[in-house]
């Protein structure tokens, strides 16, 4: 009997101590998961101080530390977006991009998602805004912005990349006339022609056609094809009569014997019937 009630005591203690001791391993996770919340939200909060005082790149590694610490959490998905935010401000173009594909990547459906295309937008847009770097630049802008507006139409960044949309177009423009103006100068025809049509049929909403349609009419002239200069001078007097580029036009062909009017059956004609007469052939 005695040796009965021994190994009795002896269960019931083994129960208690496991009983205490997973109560006291809980315990230790919720103090380490409130530890860890606390740590994450302090460095957090240094993060945003950071930016008010204009210091971009520590807060930058601020927010990346959060989101290591506590990767899954509602906190890290405000520092990944944050990250995007803080390099953009530090103008640390590579990084805006890399940081914001990684919070479309983790949260496709979130509402930032559009703020961040336009930041990686924004990103490209800078750097095109400065002298002589490369027209893919351009075109990459051009791809994010065109997104935002077909994706996100409601987004408060529809308007504004619809702005720089046109903005981007009117600076390709710019450039192709440069080529084209470049070409002109040395009396290499063809190529001229090209980069100018090339304004008319691409980027027909921007400031440079008035401009491409009288370099038209030059380098026609010079090539002896008449029918298209006359054209090209036509479309010009329709849709941009009071423009410089039409004055000069009408004295240039002027002084030829010759008026703008519709002649031919070159691709100016077509247009010509599309623009003035609403012939969509």
């Amino acid at each position: 009997m005695p040796l009965l009630k021994s190994r009795l005591f002896i269960i019931i203690f083994s129960v208690i101590f496991m009983l205490l001791s997973n109560c006291s391993e809980n315990q230790l996770d919720v103090e380490s998961n409130i530890s860890e919340d606390s740590k994450a939200e302090e460095i957090f909060d240094s993060g945003e101080r950071d930016i008010l005082r204009k210091r971009y790149g520590n807060a930058a590694e601020k927010f990346a530390q959060v989101e290591r610490i506590y990767p899954y959490s509602e906190l890290a998905k405000r520092a990944r977006i944050m990250q995007v935010y803080s390099h953009h401000k530090n103008r640390s173009y590579e990084n805006v991009v890399s940081s914001a594909n990684r919070f479309i990547e983790f949260h496709p459906n979130d509402k930032d998602v559009s703020y961040a295309y336009y930041l990686i937008g924004i990103s490209y847009y800078d750097q095109v805004l400065a002298i002589g770097r490369d027209q893919k630049l351009t075109i990459e802008a051009l791809k994010v912005f065109k997104l935002i507006v077909e994706e996100f139409p409601n987004s408060e960044y529809s308007s504004k990349s619809q702005i720089r949309i046109n903005f981007l177009r009117d600076h390709l423009a710019s450039k192709e006339m440069e080529v084209g103006r470049y070409y002109l100068k040395r009396s290499h025809y063809p190529p001229a022609i090209n980069r100018f049509r090339g304004v008319i049929e691409k980027f027909s909403t921007t400031s440079h056609v008035p401009e491409a349609l009288h370099r038209l009419v030059e380098a026609y002239l010079s090539l002896g094809l008449v029918d298209e200069a006359q054209t090209a001078g036509a479309i010009l007097g329709y849709n941009y009569r009071s423009t410089e580029w039409y004055d000069r036009t009408f004295k240039l062909l002027g002084s030829k014997g010759l008026k703008p009017k519709l002649s031919g059956n070159s691709w100016l004609s077509k247009i010509y019937r599309q623009v003035v007469k609403g012939q969509w052939l």
